[in-house]
This record gives structure tokens, C-alpha cells and sequence, in this order.
């Protein structure tokens, strides 16, 4: 299906929609508050974002990217952590009240369908997206195909086992990569690092007001880019981390290229050296085997919204 689609991408925060052409330029973005706990207010705040877009942009589909588990029919939404949806076939619902073909699909894989497409990932068939924020996310590209899985809710890479019987995560499993790689681990570990050694703190206790409880992953990122050795070491920990589930991934997956995304990714070089570091040491064969390149992400918070708008176009 060619010509404009709308994307929209729903968050427990927010709700972004935008109008996006066939080279994944997004012509006009709107965003509205997430009612995120009433169902029937988020059909309507999404609806009323895609009737607002078409009264001035000749649009075609809809595609929705969804943070939870997504039917391989792109269709319902099985669950939604931080949505009201369980058991829901959002398709029906929004075609009904938009009139026009409406794909759902889940958030982390219309990101990684965006920047495979249209940044970091367009000049590979094989790509893997990891997104690391509040959680890690991520969406898989083999073969130049969006990887569903058997049930649409392949790509939950945040939940790959690293730690027997390690920290809990909010899944309710023991040791999870989230649970030691994601920007909440940053924070985590921080504090706790903060209140067993102020002194060695240093930039980041003063930028705390001395209070290890204010300390916020955007601190930590600021103080390592001014040269804070101690905020450089907690970016270095969720980084070596992260490199290690990369590389059991890749055990499986051997994607040729890996992209960081997410809020954390603003760190740039000082979280991707560690990635690196790490994913070089623990690659099945390594010294004996191609590596996948990893680097950045390139289309920041508009991946889901291009994505998804991208993939409605699509059968």
C-alpha cells in the first residue's frame, strides 16, 4: 500500500501519532496524554489523533505500536504492562472507529523495523535493536524480515536469563538482563555505590546535593561526559552487562549489525565501549568469526511511530 500512513506510538505517558511518507519522513507529529488505565479513553485519545492528522493529510493506514504482547496477526494485544489492555483486538476496534486499515504491532519491533529501514540498520538484512531505557527492549530483522515468532512476542530480549536466581525483575523472573542492564539498574546500582562510598563519588554526589536518593540516569550520563571516573565506572557496569547478552544472542541470532537505542544510548561512547568490550570477549568462535558491528540507533523516539507506520503499509 503506498502513500501517507499514520503511525502512532502508545507509552504509558504519552500517545505520539504522526504522519509519515514512503522515505520515513514524518510530515506533521502530534502527541496527547496516555489515559493509560481506561481502555475505552485510549481508543478514543488514538482515534482522535488520526482523525486530527487526516483532516489534513490524504492518509491511507494506521499503524500502531504497542507496548506489550502483540498477536503474530498484528492484531490483539494479549498484555500491556503499563496499558489496561489484556486480551484485546485493538485492530477491530480502531478500524471500527477510524474507518481505514489499522495494523498493531509491538512497540520495541516497529522501532527495529524504523531503523532497519530508514537508520542505523538499512544497509543489512540481519539486525537486531536493543533498546535501554526504564527496561531493555529490542526487535529482531532476519533476513530482511521482521522476526515475530511463533506468537508475535518474540524480541523480549530484556528477559533473557543472565543471573540464576539473580535479581528479581518486574516480569517476575529471577536475573534478567533488565535487571542489571537497564537505565533503572544504572540508577540502582548508582545509589547503592553513592551511599557505601560518598567520597569516591565525587561529581555525582555533588550534582545529588549529597542525597544518593536524587541521583537520576541523566546525573550519571552528565557527570561521565564531564570526566567523573565513578559515573564513568556505572556506565562501564550496565554496558558489560549488556555486551554479554548481546553476545549469547548472537550465539543465535548472528545479527551483522546491532544498534543501541533508548534513553541510556545518549551516553554515546562512554555505554558503547563497554558494550563493545564485553560482546568481544564473551562471542562464541571470537577471533575465528565475523563480528556484527554495534553502534547507535539513528532515529532517537520517532523509530516506533516511523516503524509502525512503515509496517501498515505492508501485508
Amino acid at each position: 500500500m503506498s502513500g501517507l500512513a499514520c503511525g502512532i506510538d502508545v507509552g504509558g505517558t504519552k500517545i505520539a501519532g504522526g504522519v509519515v511518507d514512503e522515505q520515513g519522513v514524518v510530515i506533521e507529529e502530534l502527541t496527547v496524554e496516555s489515559p493509560a488505565e481506561d481502555v475505552e479513553a485510549i481508543e478514543q485519545a488514538i482515534a482522535g489523533l488520526v482523525d486530527e492528522l487526516r483532516s489534513r493529510h490524504e492518509i491511507t493506514c494506521v499503524g500502531v505500536g504497542a507496548a506489550g504482547h502483540v498477536s503474530n496477526t498484528r492484531s490483539q494485544v494479549y498484555f500491556a504492562p503499563n496499558l489496561a489492555w489484556r486480551d484485546l483486538d485493538l485492530q477491530a476496534d480502531l478500524q471500527e472507529r477510524i474507518d481505514l486499515r489499522v495494523v498493531i504491532e509491538n512497540d520495541a519491533n516497529a522501532a527495529a523495523w524504523g531503523e532497519f529501514s530508514f537508520g542505523a540498520g538499512k544497509a543489512v538484512d540481519d539486525f537486531l535493536l536493543v533498546t535501554v531505557g526504564t527496561g531493555v527492549g529490542g526487535g529482531i530483522v532476519l533476513n530482511g524480515t521482521l522476526h515475530r515468532g511463533g506468537f508475535g512476542v518474540a524480541g523480549e530480549i530484556g528477559h533473557l536469563r543472565m543471573v540464576p536466581g539473580g535479581i528479581r525483575c518486574g516480569c517476575g523472573n529471577l536475573g534478567c538482563l533488565e535487571s542489571y542492564g537497564s537505565g533503572t539498574a544504572l540508577v540502582r546500582e548508582a545509589r547503592a555505590a553513592v551511599r557505601a562510598a560518598s567520597r569516591t563519588a565525587g561529581d555525582l554526589w555533588e550534582r545529588a546535593g549529597g542525597d544518593p536518593d536524587a541521583i537520576e540516569g541523566q546525573m550519571i550520563t552528565a557527570s561521565a561526559r564531564a570526566g567523573d571516573q565513578f559515573a564513568i565506572d556505572q556506565l562501564a557496569g550496565i554496558g558489560t552487562w549488556l555486551g554479554e547478552g548481546i553476545a549469547s544472542l548472537a550465539a543465535v541470532l548472528d545479527p551483522a549489525m546491532v544498534a543501541i537505542g533508548g534513553g541510556v544510548s545518549e551516553a554515546g561512547e562512554l555505554l558503547l565501549g563497554p558494550i563493545r568490550t564485553a560482546f568481544e570477549r564473551e562471542l562464541t568462535g571470537r577471533g575465528h568469526r565475523p563480528t556484527a558491528s554495534i553502534t547507535l540507533a539513528e532515529l532517537g523516539n520517532k523509530a516506533g511511530l516511523i516503524g509502525a507506520a512503515d509496517l501498515a503499509r505492508r501485508p
